[in-house]
């Protein structure tokens, strides 16, 4: 016999963020700022040349850099739409009156997004046909799913995400999460 699905709280995700920048961002205050608002940095990736496009240059000029940084505390799933918005709302802080001073120009871009055993998920404003929408107009897309012995990329993941280095990177930050995980 056949029972009906129960549901049950889904497991705690590893918060990260991932954070393409100028060189004229002032990128302690941007790290203190994440800290404020999501907690203590435990892990950081080394840092990364950003020149797979050049979607960013006409707003933030060239040269960019990125980092990562992870977060001591783990978060529930849902909690990704929030800190989403919080990133938005750091971004538009270090952001600069255009030289004509009609527009805000980022200095920093801020992609928060979590990591599970099985899956990297980004959050964005952006709906495509891979993507679902969890609320407060933020979507959500996987971006790498796990298979053993590494992350993989999926179709529609962004170039720099399927670098061997960013998957070393989340390779190491997923070993790191399942040892915060509570052992069965």
């Amino acid at each position: 016999m056949k029972t009906m699905g129960r549901t049950s709280s889904p497991e705690k995700v590893q918060l990260f963020c991932g954070a393409i920048y100028s060189p004229q961002a002032d990128m302690e205050r941007a790290k203190a700022d994440l800290e404020a608002a999501f907690g203590p940095i435990f892990f950081s990736s080394e840092v990364f040349d950003f020149n797979f496009t050049e979607y960013y240059f006409g707003e933030m000029g060239a040269g960019l850099k990125k980092i990562f940084f992870a977060f001591e505390n783990l978060i529930e799933q849902d909690f990704i739409s929030e800190a989403k918005l919080t990133a938005n709302e750091i971004e538009e802080r270090h952001s600069k009156l255009s030289g004509d001073g009609a527009s805000h120009l980022r200095t920093v871009n801020l992609d928060p997004g979590y990591l599970s055993s099985a899956k990297v998920v980004l959050p964005t404003t952006k709906d495509n046909c891979h993507r679902i929408y969890l609320k407060d107009g933020i979507y959500a897309e996987i971006t790498l799913s796990y298979t053993k012995p590494a992350f993989k990329p999926l179709s529609w993941t962004y170039p720099d995400y399927a670098t061997p280095e960013y998957i070393s990177f989340f390779n190491e930050l997923r070993a790191r999460y399942r040892n915060k995980l509570p052992k069965m």
